[in-house]
């Protein structure tokens, strides 16, 4: 049986090779072959010890990341293993709602009504006036323009001509017919004059702000009564695991304010139940995956816990736990700039606010579309 010195010898051996006349070859580190100078230059200079304890130090936080995802799919399955838990997805269809229930297959809700799509193809339509024109008002005379206008103008004329096929109401119908009739005609009146001016932009736009409310209501009618129909049906379902239920919905900037799916959810789940049971994930994205939101929630419900933990608040670390620092870090640094600070007023952790603009003292104006007419 071979010893260890002799195991380690071989080893020695096939770790640095032989030289062709059988003797080990060992280098210096100021001779090494020049092939190795790719990977190893002899003017490389050695990390300072201050840069290895930094690095010692930093690797730390990425070296936890693992530990703290894996965590988390346990965390999750936990979760779903326990409670009942709805993902209310933005989508262009209208929404998705997806309900959980422990032990049981998911369920996924039907979209609205096709008249919510329809209603807002047209809506969108118009806005499409905008993105036609608005890059070239200073310059009408380039024509590349023109071409895009074209394309759209065709799609336009194809629907207002089949338009009469479609299954819904008359008055519904016909607010249709006028927005793409509006958009026929301003496209065509461009393409006619080989030109266009602001005032003309403006002037569409004037005759198309009537017909958007209209285009709103049937597209928001629609959109909301199907949800709470099938709140209506779930919260039955879920008798009193209801109020065990976590709900969430996601938002981008421009859809947080009144965000559709969130305050209809709100309705079933009370007030009371905002930032608690009920969250509006943010995001910079229309569209999140079902994982990511269910992550998501995953991790404030077992961050919450974490601050429970370590911090002796449940709710602690739903906010930046810097933040606390950071105002006093403000404070100090505006007042030796003669500055006066703006910053937010300290809440309660637990506080069930709407996590939109809701105090009318906030600004000035109007508050509605109706209220510009």
């Amino acid at each position: 049986m071979a010893t260890v010195k002799t195991k380690m010898a071989v080893l020695t051996v096939l770790a640095f090779g032989w030289t062709s006349g059988g003797a080990m070859s060992t280098f210096s580190d100021d001779k090494l072959p020049n092939y190795l100078h790719t990977v190893s230059p002899p003017t490389l200079q050695a990390a300072s010890p201050q840069a290895v304890a930094e690095s010692n130090v930093l690797v730390l936080d990425k070296a936890m990341m693992p530990i703290y995802d894996n965590a988390l799919q346990k965390f999750k399955a936990n979760l779903l293993s326990e409670r009942p838990v709805l993902l209310a997805r933005f989508t262009g269809a209208g929404g998705q709602m997806i309900l959980y229930r422990p032990g049981q297959e998911p369920i996924t809700a039907p979209p609205p009504p096709i008249e919510y799509q329809l209603a807002k193809s047209c809506g969108h339509s118009a806005m499409a006036m905008y993105e036609l024109t608005a890059p070239y008002l200073s310059a009408p005379s380039d024509k590349s323009w023109q071409a895009p206008m074209r394309a759209f103008l065709s799609r336009n004329k194809s629907a207002l001509n089949t338009l009469n096929d479609l299954k819904i109401d008359a008055d519904k119908l016909a607010t249709l017919e006028a927005v793409l009739t509006n958009n026929v005609s301003f496209m065509e009146a461009c393409l006619k004059y080989d030109t266009f001016t602001y005032e003309d932009l403006e002037g569409f736009a004037h005759r198309f702000k009537p017909l958007a409310t209209k285009v709103i209501w049937i597209a928001a009618e629609a959109q909301v009564s199907h949800w709470m129909t099938v709140l209506d049906a779930w919260k039955k379902l879920l008798g009193e695991d209801w109020d065990k239920l976590y709900a969430v919905a996601n938002t981008i900037y421009v859809t947080r304010q009144n965000d559709i799916l969130f305050s209809v959810l709100v309705q079933y789940m009370g007030k009371d139940a905002i930032h608690k049971r009920l969250l509006l994930l943010e995001s910079c994205t229309f569209v999140t995956t079902k994982e990511t939101m269910l992550d998501l929630l995953t991790r404030i419900l077992s961050d919450r816990v974490l601050g429970k933990v370590y911090f002796g608040n449940y709710y602690l670390m739903d906010y930046e736990l810097l933040g606390e620092g950071a105002r006093r870090a403000i404070e100090e640094q505006c007042k030796q700039r003669n500055m006066s600070p703006v910053l937010p007023p300290l809440v309660p952790f637990n506080s069930t606010e709407w996590p939109w603009r809701i105090d009318p003292k906030s600004g000035t104006g109007p508050a509605t579309l109706e209220q510009t007419m």
